[in-house]
């Protein structure tokens, strides 16, 4: 089984990225299941149901958050109803959504994504292990589910990586998402599960973590608020990692970073 997920998705460069070569990249590579950390997609604030569909139409599977879920309102109100959409299963009882979703392929494998947040420097939320250890209760890898995928959405890598080794061998795959910057450690771990800490985003790279480098440069020069943070609108760079599954197991066999367009070297699965 072969897997696509897709870093976070900033404004239109990050959008034109994914929806412009996800039909192509579905084909070349057989993939089976495709999903994408969408929280920055709308003006790299949040999320809207216009663009939740361009993403379907597109070939995407599932889509991810995480602390900026909210910062569109109508997410409020439409998230409950679109079961293709998650927010991070650790917000408290009660939050609008669900944190898990479980979809069925074209082939007929069952596969269950989960989207956590972590806890340093982020939002003080429910305790994303807690979470995790109630999902593999629920979940087992060759107890009815063929791929356990997990979008970890933090700021600390040490708390991603720790997460990656708390669900080795009990999930298929664990990247990190929300840093915005790829990192270079994609890997299997000794239990066989694949992991990554930041997938990276998918948006224009001539940016400051996808937002117009001017502004955010003066920001942190003058110590002032000033001009609201707006999306880079060069041309973007989709980053994502890709991974085969064995059929078996639901365990990573492969896992390789792939990278198109915009400024970054690029980068294709072998």
């Amino acid at each position: 089984m072969r897997v696509l997920f897709c870093g976070d998705v900033v404004g239109r460069s990050g959008r034109e990225a994914v929806t412009g070569n996800m039909p192509e990249l579905r084909r070349k590579l057989g993939l089976d299941f495709v999903f994408i950390n969408g929280e920055n997609a709308a003006g790299g604030y949040g999320i809207t149901d216009k663009i939740c569909k361009e993403f379907y139409a597109a070939g995407v599977d599932c889509i991810t958050t995480g602390n900026h879920v909210w910062d569109q309102r109508e997410t409020i109100s439409y998230i409950g109803g679109d079961p293709h959409l998650l927010r991070p299963a650790n917000f408290p009882k009660g939050t609008p959504g669900r944190g898990i979703g479980a979809y069925t392929t074209a082939g007929g494998r069952k596969i269950v994504v989960i989207n956590v947040m972590t806890r340093l420097f982020m939002d003080a939320l429910d305790d994303p292990f807690a979470s995790l250890e109630l999902f593999f209760g629920q979940y087992r890898l060759g107890g009815g589910a063929h791929a356990l995928l997990v979008d970890v959405h933090g700021e600390a890598t040490s708390e991603k990586m720790a997460t990656g080794h708390f669900c080795d061998g009990r999930a298929s795959l664990v990247v990190g998402s929300h840093s915005h910057v790829p990192t270079a450690d994609a890997q299997i771990l000794p239990r066989g599960t694949g992991y990554q800490t930041d997938a990276g985003m998918c948006a224009d790279y001539d940016s400051v973590i996808g937002m117009k480098k001017d502004i955010a440069v003066a920001r942190f020069v003058r110590k002032m608020p000033g001009e609201r943070l707006t999306p880079a609108e060069g041309p973007g760079t989709l980053c994502a990692i890709y991974a085969e599954l064995d059929d078996t197991t639901g365990l990573t066999t492969k896992i390789a970073p792939l990278r198109l367009g915009g400024r970054l070297a690029p980068a294709w699965p072998g």
